[in-house]
């Protein structure tokens, strides 16, 4: 059971956050749907972290334990759902895939018309704000429902030799050094790419990437030109990095927003 001095109430609503700043762990009776209107948000739970571009939006299921990050000045645009409005049936954080429908309608649901608690509204909505928003609700319910999961996920170790390894990329995330040689005197290549599928879930250079990618969209957050962070991120050239991010996120690093 999550510690009850962190629930707070699930919101919808726009909460402009300052570069750098963010919300410390928390967690909500209620499903939350997380997006960044503008700017870089990174959604951290024990789990690991999910970080939110333009094209992704974050769900929350209810209980889960979680913090915010902003990277560049940030809009979070949060919407509640009552724990019987789950269109995907998920129960794990999970990055959604927004499509420009999907955006316009997050963004006109938290404009400030609706911002309330999910228990409701401080102050009555008229008959006709509740049958609009109603509405408005049930289409992006709908559109939730079409919408693919695309892994913007950066799982976080639990065996310690793991973690010990992972550790030195958070470090230097450009360094390519291979398993065999950051593992020598913690574990075995063998042992640690077993240790990679049960506690990360994917392959050792499917995590460096997820890595990489994550720490590219905080820089080019940032405003920190696309060669300098293909370098700092350890890709070999602009071109690669370019390519890794358009089939990641579906639009090239320069016209990241």
């Amino acid at each position: 059971m999550p510690d009850t001095r962190q629930l707070l109430p699930a919101t919808t609503g726009v909460t402009p956050m300052r570069a750098g700043g963010g919300i410390d762990a928390h967690w909500h009776e209620h499903h939350q749907i997380i997006y960044a209107g503008s700017g870089l948000l990174a959604v951290t739970t024990d789990a690991g972290s999910w970080i939110a571009p333009a094209t992704r939006a974050i769900w929350l299921p209810a209980g889960t334990v979680h913090e915010h990050r902003a990277y560049g000045e940030t809009s979070m645009h949060a919407v509640a759902l009552p724990i019987q409005d789950n269109p995907l049936g998920l129960s794990t954080p999970s990055a959604l895939v927004v499509s420009s429908l999907l955006r316009e309608l997050i963004l006109a649901y938290t404009d400030g018309r609706y911002d309330e608690p999910v228990a409701g509204p401080s102050v009555p909505l008229s008959p006709a704000e509740a049958a609009e928003r109603d509405r408005l609700r049930a289409v992006l319910l709908d559109q939730l429902r079409h919408s693919s999961q695309r892994p913007t996920h950066l799982p976080s170790p639990r065996d310690p030799r793991l973690a010990a390894v992972c550790a030195m990329l958070h470090e230097d995330p450009a360094n390519n050094s291979t398993l065999t040689e950051l593992g020598k005197g913690i574990a075995s290549e063998r042992t640690l790419s077993r240790l990679c599928r049960t506690d990360l879930g994917m392959t050792f250079p499917q995590w460096r990437t997820q890595l990489r990618l994550h720490l590219a969209l905080r820089l080019l957050a940032e405003q920190h030109p696309v060669t300098a962070v293909a370098h700092q991120c350890g890709w070999s050239s602009a071109s690669a990095f370019i390519d890794v991010f358009r089939r990641a996120f579906g639009h090239t690093p320069g016209t990241h927003t």
